[in-house]
């Protein structure tokens, strides 16, 4: 593979792990939230939302 193949690979691999981290956190924080303090499903979605949001944030940097 050369020199271009070998960063387009590991820059998938990255982006896979962004992904992953993000989807990880929100279900967690949804999970959590939702049946843990019985909180509503309005509320566990937008804690998910921000908890995914913050993952993205700090594994993109």
């Amino acid at each position: 593979m050369n020199a271009d193949g070998a960063e387009s690979a590991g820059s998938m691999r990255h982006w896979h792990y962004i992904a992953m981290h993000t989807v990880a956190a929100a279900a967690f924080i949804f999970l959590l939230q939702r049946y843990a303090p019985d909180a509503s499903l309005d509320s566990s979605l937008l804690w998910a939302l921000t908890f995914g949001g913050c993952a993205y944030m700090q594994s993109n940097r």
